[in-house]
């Protein structure tokens, strides 16, 4: 079974996305592999200082996520850009990943920020949508660094709820604890139980 979670920043989608691995899941990282497709690609980070100047690196010489985050949700264009030349490095290792754990595991969850704008929401069986309220998505950005005015600026970079709700198949409402959001992952999975406990 493949499964996708996904939902505005802040959401708590990966959080739900580890609580899947708990229960049992193999998951696939949109964002890690992000991560790794330009620390691990010197063609591609000098494509992306080109675009968006060497400000983007650090002192060491790798990516500043945060700063060239901050340039690339400036406006349209320069997520779009930022969009062109990472997504096919990205997008390539994520199939190969859940190609290959799925081979292996009985279910396998792709955390992915985009999922619906790769739309692979049409490759999955099950599509989940994590979703929390505006304050509570700054407050969590907040602790991970992130001010609400960069927050906000990415936040309309994002689809509406609406059309996270019209394509899930699962929306799963994060309004409290890490305990109580479990609860909720277990009662929205409809698959055989043995699933989660051969592991």
């Amino acid at each position: 079974m493949l499964i996708g979670v996904t939902g505005q920043i802040g959401s708590g989608k990966s959080t739900v996305a580890k609580i899947l691995r708990s229960l049992g899941a193999a998951v696939v990282d949109a964002d890690r592999i992000g991560r790794d497709a330009v620390n691990l690609n010197p063609t591609l980070l000098k494509k992306l200082c080109r675009a968006f100047g060497t400000i983007i690196l650090t002192r060491t010489g790798r990516l500043n996520r945060r700063k060239l985050a901050e340039l690339a949700f400036v406006d349209e264009t320069s997520r779009q850009e930022l969009n062109r030349l990472v997504h096919p490095y990205l997008l390539r290792e994520l199939r190969r990943q859940v190609k290959e754990k799925s081979k292996r595991e009985d279910v396998v969850v792709i955390d992915a920020a985009l999922l619906l704008e790769w739309e692979l929401d049409h490759i999955v069986d099950l599509t989940i949508v994590v979703h929390a309220s505006r304050e509570r998505r700054l407050k969590f950005l907040k602790k991970r660094g992130i001010g609400r005015s960069d927050a906000l600026a990415r936040e309309r970079r994002q689809m509406k709820f609406a059309e996270y709700r019209a394509r899930a198949d699962v929306v799963i409402y994060n309004r409290s604890t890490e305990a109580a959001l479990k609860t909720k992952v277990r009662r929205a999975m409809t698959i055989d139980k043995t699933v989660w406990t051969k592991h």
